[in-house]
């Protein structure tokens, strides 16, 4: 269904047919700039994010008293989560910033807030330096970072969805999507590259500083190219945007924003256990080889960036809502696999690590597109931030955490149990919402 402009109506608008693939309108070159500029934004949030979770084996002894390799990553690992429980801050604050005053400047702090941050962890001392300060700022800087991607990712997806032309959203799931994992390939490449060059015993001391490094002079750039983005939102339509309006739309809208959080919930599981979670448990549970284990997730990384941009052409002019519901099912038995991972050996790793890569890139491309589409124009970028930021911090910022640790237990089949049932509950509460509100983009 067609996009709505308002947040009063509970009807959705009729149904019409998208256009065939030889008459899809074409982008215009401001709207290719746009999405580029939006694109590297999100490159850039998820290689600052992702080179933590990656590092964490490295960062958690510099920060934290070296007492026991484990207790030091799972204490980096609960730095990692609790910037997740910030991200719901994020999304009220800097959501409803978006829909009061355009999405064009939220997306200039939100690089500021993420680039400004990575330079200040790669700069920090460590604990052996100054102590416990140096756990606090690691800890503020995360904090930070949270603020920066409750709004990145959701905001950059709808503000890419209402510069496309309708019919084209498959479209943009895939781009968007393509651009996420590049900033994951990146992440994965650059430290395997610096642990393959400076060596595991430099890493741990120096080495583990250069990705952050990197990832701040990236994000400088992508700053000055996101100064031309187009702004969607109109002026008549920020007049009349005021806080009160816009939080009563999204009280209106309650279940939509139950739904948002449930579909972002269960794929971010399934991401963070992919990405993060596997990969520490392989390299401090199991104590596998640090290059082999980043060669492996460079490997994945390139498999979801090829894959997002296929099904995004694929899903282009499909229908979103079959899709989500096809890709979803599938990922309640995939998420079983990673119960063969139980013993060190660097084949069962990958084996689990790639077996589940292609349900894994069907779920991440479309979920941010699918979320957009139940939220009205006119408060989608609180609705939909507040949602995923919600959904990231109960789910997938706490993800890696708990696979560690149930694995520290011996307990590693509650996991896959914990993702089948969020992915179950994200299609009841999906066709919950959809049947009481419809849906605002796609079909």
């Amino acid at each position: 269904m067609l996009d709505t402009q308002t947040a009063d109506s509970a009807v959705p608008a009729p149904r019409t047919n998208h256009p065939s693939p030889q008459h899809r309108e074409k982008f215009t070159p401001e709207v290719r700039r746009g999405l580029l500029g939006l694109g590297l934004g999100n490159a850039l949030e998820w290689y600052d994010w992702m080179v933590f979770g990656l590092l964490s084996a490295f960062i958690g002894p510099n920060f934290f008293p070296n007492t026991d390799p484990l207790s030091a990553t799972l204490n980096a690992l609960a730095v990692f989560a609790v910037g997740f429980a910030f991200r719901p801050l994020g999304g009220i604050l800097l959501g409803t910033l978006a829909d009061r005053i355009g999405r064009r400047r939220v997306m200039l702090l939100s690089i500021m807030l993420m680039a400004g941050t990575t330079l200040v962890i790669a700069v920090t001392p460590s604990y052996a330096t100054i102590g416990p300060l140096a756990g606090i700022i690691l800890l503020v800087c995360r904090v930070l970072q949270g603020i920066s991607t409750g709004i990145e990712a959701p905001l950059s997806t709808s503000h890419a969805v209402e510069l496309a032309p309708k019919g084209r959203e498959g479209y943009v799931a895939g781009i968007m999507s393509f651009y996420v994992n590049i900033g994951i390939l990146l992440a994965s490449l650059v430290s395997f590259l610096c642990s393959l060059v400076i060596g595991g015993a430099a890493m741990g001391e120096w080495g583990w500083r250069v990705p952050f490094i990197l990832g701040a002079l990236f994000g400088f750039v992508v700053l000055y190219l996101r100064r031309s983005l187009p702004e969607t939102l109109k002026e008549e339509e920020m007049a009349t945007n005021t806080p009160r309006a816009v939080w009563t739309g999204v009280r209106r809208h309650w279940l939509s924003v139950l739904a948002i959080i449930f579909v972002v919930g269960a794929a971010q599981a399934y991401n963070y256990a992919w990405n993060v979670g596997l990969p520490s448990a392989a390299r401090s549970g199991f104590k596998e080889d640090p290059t082999a284990v980043f060669a492996l997730t460079t490997i994945l990384g390139v498999i979801l960036v090829a894959g997002s941009w296929i099904i995004g052409k694929l899903a282009d002019g499909k229908a979103m809502s079959r899709w989500f519901l096809a890709t979803r099912i599938l990922a309640i038995p995939s998420v079983f696999l990673m119960l063969l991972y139980v013993q060190p050996g660097i084949g069962g790793f990958a084996a689990v690590l790639l077996g589940g890569s292609v349900v894994l890139v069907l779920n991440m491309t479309l979920y941010n597109v699918v979320s957009s589409s139940l939220m009205p124009k006119n408060i989608r970028g609180t609705g939909v931030a507040l949602g995923y930021g919600i959904g990231v911090a109960l789910f997938g910022g706490t993800a890696s955490y708990l696979l560690v640790w149930f694995q520290s237990l011996n307990l590693t089949w509650i996991f896959p149990v914990y993702v089948a049932v969020l992915s179950i509950l994200s299609i009841v509460f999906y066709l919950a919402a959809r049947r009481s509100n419809g849906i605002f983009v796609g079909k």
